[in-house]
C-alpha cells in the first residue's frame, strides 16, 4: 500500500500480451506507468534503466540497442509485446527496442519526451503540454494508480489506525522543492499555518504525508505548527498510508507543485483544495486552470466547501485506447 510501491513482477493473473515498464527510479514517473499497466490488466515487469554520459548527451534516437544494453543488462529477450516508459532516461532504450523489434513491440511513452512523435507508437501527455499528433493522447491529469478498488482495500486496511480521527478528516498531501518550485521555510510555515487554521475552525482530523521533496527542515516546521491537533503524521517509516489517507479523507488539501498528487486527489471524487506554495510556471498554471474549470479542484481558503465531480480515471481511458490501437496492429 505505497505511493511508490514498485515490484519487479506485476500482480494478478498471467495473461498476454506481455508488458515491460521502463522506469528511471523516480516514483512519480514509474507510478504513472504502473497505473496504465494495471488498468490494462497485463502481466508486467518493471525494469529500471539509465543512460550514462557521454551517451546521455546524444539525441536519444541515435543510440543503437547494443549501446543501451551495455549499461542495462536486464534489457534482454524475450522482448515484450508492450513497452511503457516514462522519464528522460527511458526514452533512448524505448526507441532502440522499438527499432530492433521492427514493430513487434508496441511502445507507449507517458509525458512529453521532447522528440518526434514518430519515435513511439503512442505518446500520452497532459493537455497543458500542448503536444499534438495522430498518435498523441492528451489527458487532463496524470495517469495514476488510484482506483475505487484500491481505495476500498486501503480503507479497510488502515481502519484501525485512522477511524478514530474526528471528522471531517483532511488528507494533507505535501510536495516540496523541484525544478519548477522551491519550498522555502517561509512557504512551509505559511502553508502549515493555513492548514492549522482550517483544521481548528472545522475541528478536523489531519492525515499528513510529506514527500521526500519536502525536506527535514520543512517537515519539522509543519510538525510544530500542527502540534496539538488530532493527527496522523507519516514520518517515512513503516508502511506508507498514502492510499489510506485518500480513502478516509472527507476532503483533500494538496500543494500546487505536484501534478501527480493533484491528479491522484482528483481520482477520488472528493473535494480537492489546492494550496499555492510558490508562483507557478505557465505549464502549471494551465494545468490548475483546467482542473478548476473541470470542477475538480478549488484554491484553498478558510472554508471547506463540499462539491461533487466525476472522478478522474485517466488510466482506464488511456488503457482502452492502447488496447484498441494494439488490436489494430495485431498485438492484442
Amino acid at each position: 500500500m505505497s505511493k511508490s510501491d514498485i515490484s519487479d513482477l506485476g500482480s494478478g493473473p498471467s495473461r498476454k500480451p506481455s508488458c515491460w515498464i521502463l522506469g528511471d527510479g523516480k516514483s512519480g514517473s514509474e507510478n504513472q506507468c504502473l497505473g496504465l499497466a494495471e488498468a490494462l490488466g497485463f502481466e508486467f515487469r518493471v525494469k529500471r534503466v539509465r543512460i550514462p554520459a557521454p551517451w546521455s548527451f546524444l539525441p536519444p534516437w541515435t543510440l543503437p540497442l547494443r549501446v543501451v544494453r551495455q549499461h542495462n543488462e536486464t534489457l534482454a529477450p524475450p522482448w515484450p509485446d508492450l513497452l511503457v516508459s516514462s522519464g528522460r532516461q527511458t526514452i533512448a532504450p524505448s526507441i532502440a527496442i522499438r527499432k530492433h523489434r521492427a514493430g513487434k513491440t508496441f511502445t507507449v511513452h507517458l509525458q512529453d519526451p521532447k522528440v518526434s512523435t514518430n519515435c513511439f507508437d503512442i505518446i500520452v501527455t497532459p493537455r497543458h503540454d500542448r503536444r499534438a499528433g495522430p498518435n498523441v493522447i492528451s489527458t487532463l491529469g496524470a495517469i495514476n494508480r488510484v482506483t475505487p478498488t484500491r481505495l476500498a482495500r486501503a480503507r479497510e486496511y488502515f481502519a484501525a489506525a485512522l477511524a478514530g480521527l474526528p471528522r471531517p478528516r483532511l488528507a494533507i498531501l505535501i510536495g516540496g522543492s523541484s525544478k519548477r518550485h522551491r519550498m522555502t521555510g517561509e512557504a512551509a510555515a505559511r502553508f502549515g499555518s493555513q492548514v492549522a487554521s482550517v483544521a481548528r475552525s472545522h475541528r478536523a482530523g489531519l492525515m499528513v504525508t510529506p514527500s521526500r521533496r519536502t525536506g527535514e527542515q520543512n517537515t519539522a516546521i509543519l510538525r510544530d505548527l500542527f502540534e496539538g491537533l488530532p493527527m496522523a503524521f507519516w514520518d517515512g517509516t513503516g508502511e506508507n498510508p498514502y492510499f489510506g489517507y485518500l480513502a478516509w479523507a472527507d476532503a483533500i488539501i494538496v500543494t500546487n507543485d505536484s501534478i501527480s498528487m493533484v491528479s491522484e486527489a482528483g481520482a477520488t471524487g472528493k473535494p480537492v483544495h489546492v494550496a499555492q506554495l510558490e508562483p507557478e510556471s505557465p505549464k502549471f498554471q494551465r494545468f490548475h486552470q483546467d482542473m478548476v474549470a473541470a470542477g475538480i479542484t478549488r484554491p484553498l481558503g478558510v472554508e471547506l466547501a463540499q462539491w461533487r465531480y466525476e472522478p478522474l480515471c485517466e488510466a482506464v481511458t488511456v488503457a482502452a485506447e492502447v488496447r484498441r490501437r494494439m488490436a489494430c496492429d495485431g498485438k492484442a
